[in-house]
């Protein structure tokens, strides 16, 4: 005859067996080493003759977070909301890549706009979720927060620049992190690779009271005229942007002006990259278990060469 303490042991066995199923997703304490970091996808570039598919991803940001120590989890455009929200609860942080799409009503967007949202939320809940901003990246989280484009046009679209730092640079979390001949090289440089048409003057951004009380501005460049924001970070969140591209130093080779490959900017990708994987450590999302997550990894997906004059060396294309 099988009693109350039978059948409760039974139960108890069961959980254990489905814990020990879901692995390495399961059981993590902070801090988390084994991060997984979502980069979304965008809709592909009109003149990319290799383009297959609706949607890519360079694989150059790829790299960059496998070089700080995470592994990438594709987040592919024109999925469900409920999708992007089991997607969310999933991973441990986000970067919003460069690119080249509409800010505003593109599907980029509309994935960024409900995982910033997301990421608001759980924040304000203690439930720490980093985001990290790349050019476009920076540019999509200045509309998010402003609720409005704010963007100005800038002669920057392939132009390598030192960064000129702010007084709250000295103070930031992202900054603070970095060795101080590191510092030195990127405010004294030319090593911040730039590859943008649009930016966000500083005046525009002293004028917004939503994005002034939001983020704190830690360097800023000038095209000859107008002077932009070029890295900033939440007084608040652990969001975090920059209008330079700090993953092309290392990972991208077009042979083009604004391409810097000296050992300074691959050590300013380096840390940068670093930097934002320690903040996806301290978040402790996870798949419900280590067959769900091993499905969702970039490692699924081959990159594809685009040759000696595409924008990237490698991309990889969804469906």
């Amino acid at each position: 005859m099988w009693g109350p303490a039978d059948t409760l042991l039974v139960a108890l066995l069961a959980l254990i067996a489905a814990l020990l199923r879901c692995g390495a997703a399961g059981g993590q304490v902070a801090p988390n080493y084994r991060p997984l970091i979502g980069v979304l996808a965008q809709e592909n570039l009109p003149d990319d003759p290799a383009a297959r598919g609706s949607s890519y991803i360079a694989a150059s940001y790829v790299k960059y977070l496998e070089s700080g120590g995470a592994r990438v989890v594709p987040i592919r455009i024109n999925r469900s909301e409920e999708e992007y929200s089991e997607i969310f609860h999933s991973i441990n942080g986000l970067l919003l890549p460069g690119g080249d799409v509409d800010l505003e009503k593109s599907q980029f967007s509309r994935a960024a706009r409900i995982f910033y949202n997301l990421a608001l939320k759980a924040n304000d809940a203690e439930d720490f979720f980093p985001i990290w901003g790349t050019c476009q990246g920076l540019q999509q989280l200045t509309v998010l927060t402003a609720k409005k484009n704010l963007l100005t046009l800038t002669n920057t679209s392939a132009v390598a620049l030192p960064l000129t730092f702010t007084p709250e640079a000295r103070s930031s979390r992202l900054l603070s992190t970095f060795p101080k001949d590191l510092l030195q090289s990127l405010a004294q440089e030319n090593i911040t690779a730039n590859f943008h048409s649009w930016s966000l003057s500083k005046q525009n951004f002293s004028r917004n009271t939503k994005l002034k009380r939001f983020y704190k501005v830690l360097s800023t460049n000038t095209d000859g005229k107008t002077e932009f924001v070029s890295t900033m970070e939440a007084y608040h969140y652990p969001l975090y942007a920059v209008q330079w591209h700090p993953e092309k130093s290392p990972f991208e080779w077009i042979d083009k002006p604004g391409m810097v490959h000296t050992g300074a900017a691959v050590k300013a990708s380096f840390y940068t990259a670093l930097f934002f994987v320690s903040e996806a450590m301290k978040s402790l999302h996870r798949f419900s278990c280590a067959a769900e997550e091993e499905r969702a990894l970039i490692y699924n997906f081959s990159p594809v060469y685009g040759g000696s004059g595409a924008i990237f060396v490698q991309n990889y294309y969804f469906d």
